[in-house]
């Protein structure tokens, strides 16, 4: 993972970067701009995973095939693991404030994020699978949920990869 800011000069400062602010103000402003990014995230993961839990008491959940309950375990534990990684950065951050670690607990907090953002992706998918294997025949299912990871990919994390790979080509 790459910081959008280079690292502090010998002054304290920032690098050139086009803000002028010390280790400690980027920290701070990443820390903000991590946490509303954590905060739409969060959300939705909840809403999705509630639903995921309330399926298994539903009339319709027994008569579920062996491999529409295994995708729906997959489904679950998925959504279990992608909320523990979206929840992460609040946790480290509560436990090391006041410790003078907030650069480091950026960093660490914003690998939290993009591995609870990878595993979010792959729980709708997981899902969506699941849904359309009720829904519709197979072979649909499968087809759907193959451009819906698609298009989650191109909106998601295709633009990211384009616009670092711009950058370090310009640089």
């Amino acid at each position: 993972m790459h910081d959008d800011d280079e690292a502090p000069r010998r002054d304290g400062r920032a690098a050139p970067s086009g803000r002028e602010e010390t280790r400690e103000e980027q920290a701070d402003r990443k820390w903000a701009e991590l946490l509303q990014e954590v905060r739409v995230t969060q959300t939705g993961m909840q809403i999705l995973f509630a639903f995921l839990l309330t399926v298994a008491f539903t009339p319709r959940f027994q008569s579920l095939g062996h491999a529409d309950r295994t995708i729906y375990v997959v489904t679950v534990l998925l959504g279990a693991a992608a909320t523990g990684a979206l929840i992460a950065p609040v946790s480290l951050h509560r436990i090391v404030t006041g410790r003078r670690l907030k650069p480091e607990t950026v960093h660490i907090a914003a690998r939290f994020t993009v591995a609870g953002l990878v595993l979010l992706l792959c729980t709708v998918v997981s899902a969506l699978l699941l849904i359309l294997r009720v829904v519709v025949a197979d072979v649909t299912a499968a087809w759907v949920t193959v451009a819906a990871l698609v298009w989650f990919v191109s909106c998601w994390i295709a633009p990211a990869v384009w616009l670092c790979h711009r950058h370090r080509k310009d640089h």
